[in-house]
């Protein structure tokens, strides 16, 4: 049994569109419904911690060390760790995480989505998917899964024109 945590912070990855206010927004997290529930999973116990809900481009040093803080918590508990964040800043977030705990003893994987998992054309259950899946495989460390690339490290940044990530 791989015991799996995921941590949610918001961005595109979990907006979704309310009629009333006329926008997408980040509010309560979806990934158990939208995600989770369409998966099968045996031999595998995933956690989700939803510790905030934010648009990575609102987010501050404080909101860093809160995820980071909530990685430090898990890692006795869960065999690895998945990280739902906006791709603005994921890389920022990343780096601050490697920075502050060089090695940590489970994988942590960061992942996002650059278009809501609400919209038929998401890439989200896509990235989510293959997060699961590298977090059952690979050794301890930094990660990003994102459109069908494994990234090892945190020297990675999001190339705009593409809409992907890259190394740098």
């Amino acid at each position: 049994m791989k015991d799996i945590l995921i941590i949610t912070t918001g961005g595109t990855f979990e907006k979704s569109y309310s009629e009333d206010e006329g926008l997408l927004a980040n509010r309560e997290s979806q990934i158990k419904q939208k995600l989770l529930d369409k998966l099968r999973l045996p031999n595998t116990d995933v956690k989700v911690k939803a510790i905030m809900a934010k648009d990575s481009l609102d987010m501050t040093p404080s909101d860093r060390a809160k995820i980071l803080d909530n990685i430090k918590e898990a890692i006795p508990v869960f065999q690895a760790i998945i990280v739902v964040h906006g791709t603005d800043t994921l890389d920022q977030s990343l780096q601050f995480c490697e920075q502050q705990l060089k090695t940590p003893a489970i994988p942590i994987i960061f992942t996002g989505a650059m278009k809501p998992a609400g919209f038929d054309d998401s890439d989200a259950l896509q990235n989510f998917t293959e997060a699961l899946y590298a977090a059952k495989i690979v050794d301890p460390g930094y990660y990003l899964s994102f459109h069908g690339q494994l990234f090892h490290g945190t020297k990675i940044k999001k190339n705009k024109s593409t809409r992907t990530f890259e190394y740098i």
